[in-house]
């Protein structure tokens, strides 16, 4: 079995490209996460280095700082550079502190949950 070099880095993967760059990482499970990509290997596993997570809830978000943070590969669904130039949100949304981003989820995935419960309940009335 041969291994890859230094220089066929580029044939095994594209993250290479992103080292030392500010990255979106999207998740499995939904989180977006910021931060400068300072190391990666050939599972996809990143460490971005100021890591914060993005959370938007309606017109409100809140930046939760995350430090130094360790990405499992198979989590990941999406990796983009971050425009610097263009990084600002919309001028509608409006941040918050992280208590009341914590509030407002809490409050969005209730009234979810309630929504499912009464279409649940309501499913006898379906007569198809």
């Amino acid at each position: 079995m041969s291994w890859a070099g230094p220089e066929d880095i580029f044939l095994s993967t594209s993250l290479a490209t992103y080292l030392d760059k500010k990255l979106l990482v999207l998740l499995r499970d939904g989180r977006k996460l910021f931060g400068i990509l300072r190391s990666f290997d050939q599972f996809a596993n990143a460490v971005l280095e100021g890591a914060y997570e993005r959370v938007i809830v309606g017109d409100l978000y809140s930046d939760i700082p995350l430090g130094l943070y360790v990405i499992r590969g198979e989590n990941v669904v999406l990796i983009g550079e971050v425009d610097l130039e263009r990084e600002d949100l919309p001028p509608h949304m409006k941040r918050v502190s992280t208590a009341e981003i914590k509030r407002a989820q809490k409050a969005e995935r209730e009234a979810t949950d309630l929504k499912g419960l009464i279409r649940k309940r309501m499913e006898f009335l379906d007569m198809d």
